[in-house]
């Protein structure tokens, strides 16, 4: 199957979802499930991701210590504060609480800033068997955690992962030179397994369904390759799952908007030394421009 171009002309003719009318419900519930100990901008960024991104409603699930600053950096958000881990991860013990917050949301986000696959993989085994209802989208250690599971039928075309080159090197076993001499077939390889849309991040990206439909997108810049870049994107790309655009077309307009974002940046301040906390201000004006 011949891969496609990620550009505007892509997005005219592929639009996302409009909302003339209704309250912040309809436009979207995202949770998002983040923040190591030591990684609490993680949630932050995702967050704010996912608002400029145009969903309705933000909550955000983290460890106990880091919730109240995350709260403060972030008042538009409910912060749920999670019991953690010895090794400052969200303790698998408050599993129940995130599966009952997962279940009256419509797009869940798990892994910006979270380090210890282990505890990770046994958040993301227990959320996918017993949630039914919303997309998740899977980053970082959640992404990687599941070489080892069996996902449940129930949540194949349901899911969307971000990883990069190492994260997919991971996952299929492989070493890293093999995923950059082969992204595009190791993305296949990762949506053919999980029946997922993945989102293979790099100096170009590639976006692929579980198909094997595969969109390339080279609009990024350099400066978007800096600290808190993907959770960003992550974020927008779960506010776009949350208000109801489909997991492949989200993942499309996520990759292409981050990328346009970085450039505007660019162009403003300087090919580097761009912030990642000024990527999702960028998302609303692109929009606009293509509504």
């Amino acid at each position: 199957m011949i891969e496609g171009t990620l550009n505007d002309r892509y997005l005219h003719f592929h639009p996302l979802p409009k909302h003339q009318s209704g309250d912040k419900h309809s436009r979207g519930r995202v949770l998002v499930i983040a923040g190591h100990l030591d990684v609490p901008g993680a949630a932050v960024l995702a967050g704010l991701g996912a608002l400029r991104a145009g969903a309705g409603v933000l909550r955000i699930a983290t460890c106990r210590t880091n919730a109240p600053h995350i709260g403060a950096a972030m008042p538009e958000a409910i912060v749920v504060g999670c019991a953690e881990t010895s090794a400052g991860e969200i303790a698998v013990r408050d599993a129940q609480r995130l599966v009952d917050l997962a279940s009256s949301s419509d797009a869940v986000l798990i892994g910006p800033g979270m380090l210890d696959e282990a505890s990770v993989g046994e958040l993301c085994s227990k959320l996918l068997e017993e949630v039914d209802g919303p997309h998740f989208i899977l980053d970082a250690a959640a992404f990687t955690s599941l070489r080892d599971i069996e996902l449940p039928s129930s949540q194949q075309g349901r899911i969307v992962c971000t990883p990069h080159f190492g994260e997919m090197a991971k996952f299929l076993k492989l070493d890293r030179e093999d995923v950059e001499r082969d992204p595009l077939g190791a993305a296949r390889a990762a949506a053919r397994r999980l029946q997922a849309v993945i989102a293979m991040k790099g100096a170009s990206t590639h976006v692929v369904s579980p198909q094997g439909e595969a969109l390339l997108n080279n609009h990024g810049t350099i400066g978007l390759a800096t600290s808190g870049s993907g959770d960003t994107l992550a974020g927008i790309l779960t506010g776009l799952v949350a208000r109801g655009a489909a997991p492949f077309l989200a993942t499309a307009w996520a990759v292409y908007m981050h990328a346009e974002a970085g450039r505007r940046l660019a162009a403003r301040v300087g090919p580097l030394g761009l912030i990642a906390r000024e990527i999702p201000g960028e998302i609303p004006a692109i929009m606009r421009e293509f509504d």
